[in-house]
């Protein structure tokens, strides 16, 4: 394989790459993914993902190749979405398994109540041997850096082992563990935050940040303008004041002024992003927030539930849009896209649907 290089122009500068926590963390790829990933110009051995360095990853999948040399193994890891070689160094433990001159202590049986130190310990041995020699077929979880060797992408094993996993336990959570990961972190492009690079964030994002504090905390399902309008005004209070009233009144707007005005543009920008919408649009403004509105996702689940059952969806799944229009026909026209997005990616967190395909959904 041809490694890829990133654009020198789109490649963020290395001494800002330890302000992104995904450099400094074991990244759960999936395998087709970390095949792909452009490597750096800048650092050799530095790969990107979505503008995100990654150097090191974590990969669980079922070994279906095997190579033994003297030093280490080398098992060929499938994860469902590719193939990828992991170059796993033999300890000391290891190789004295390996060989036959080695001379074992017989273990002996204790001499208070049969306990045998020498027998414990060779359980333990024999154990965590068991835990590093994989055959076809097991279950492999390994974690280390990304190198490229030969123009093959490959993981070198800084820690790696069997999993006993009869029942899938250990494979669902993963399973269910990534995709997560993914919509929150990985294909979330890398961003540099305002502070980190001396430009000041400005009042509507400080605003939109407060309202999203105060509905995490509070945790209401519903609010109204005046309910966190306060909480804005020291935004306005801080912005410098280099005229006198007189001259405030004639040059700009006062400061009731001011403030109501970044309000309505803070719920404003938090209704294009989904966050809160208005099911009703009255002069009595009520706000939902989409992730606490019980309601809505009550009625989400039972579109989906119901319509799943319907000939024409039962085999993909009902499409976003489809999931969009009936939800503006029986529960509020002002339900957004971005709005049910993050109602169908809180209902597939619970397990109450699943995605069968690009922007289809159905129920379990």
């Amino acid at each position: 394989m041809q490694a890829a290089t990133m654009d020198p122009a789109e490649e963020p500068p290395s001494m800002l790459w330890g302000l992104d926590p995904i450099f400094c963390a074991f990244a759960k790829l999936y395998v087709r993914d970390i095949l792909q990933m452009t490597e750096s110009t800048q650092v050799p051995g530095i790969y990107f993902y979505n503008s995100h360095p990654i150097y090191k990853v974590d990969v669980l999948g079922t070994v279906v190749c095997k190579r033994e040399r003297e030093d280490f193994f080398c098992y060929g890891v499938d994860d469902g979405t590719g193939v990828i070689n992991c170059l796993c160094w033999k300890n000391d433990l290891l190789k004295e398994a390996g060989d036959p001159t080695r001379s074992r202590g017989k273990p002996s049986d204790g001499a208070l109540g049969g306990l045998s130190p020498v027998a414990e310990l060779e359980k333990l041995r024999q154990a965590q041997l068991s835990r590093c020699h994989l055959e076809i077929g097991e279950l492999l979880r390994v974690r280390g850096p990304v190198k490229t060797s030969r123009q093959q992408r490959e993981i070198t094993a800084s820690v790696y082992y069997k999993v006993n996993d009869p029942v899938m336990a250990v494979q669902i959570a993963w399973m269910m563990e990534v995709p997560q990961l993914y919509r929150q972190c990985y294909d979330k492009p890398f961003k540099l935050q305002p502070n980190a690079t001396g430009v000041a964030i400005n009042p509507l994002s400080k605003a939109t940040n407060i309202i999203k504090d105060f509905v995490k905390q509070k945790s209401v399902s519903r609010f109204r303008p005046y309910d966190v309008q306060d909480l804005l005004q020291p935004l306005i209070s801080s912005q410098p004041q280099t005229a006198s009233a007189d001259q405030q009144s004639v040059a700009g707007p006062s400061s009731c002024q001011q403030l109501r005005h970044l309000l309505k543009e803070a719920l404003q920008l938090l209704q294009d992003e989904g966050i809160v919408y208005r099911r009703v649009k009255s002069q009595d403004e009520v706000y939902h927030v989409t992730a606490e509105d019980k309601d809505l996702l009550m009625a989400v689940k039972d579109i989906i539930r119901e319509d799943s059952r319907r000939e024409k969806y039962s085999e993909k799944g009902c499409h976003i849009l489809h999931i969009l229009s009936a939800v503006r026909q029986h529960h509020s026209l002002n339900v957004s896209k971005a709005a049910l997005e993050l109602v169908l990616k809180s209902l597939e967190c619970n397990s109450d649907i699943v995605s069968t395909s690009d922007n289809h959904y159905t129920v379990f």
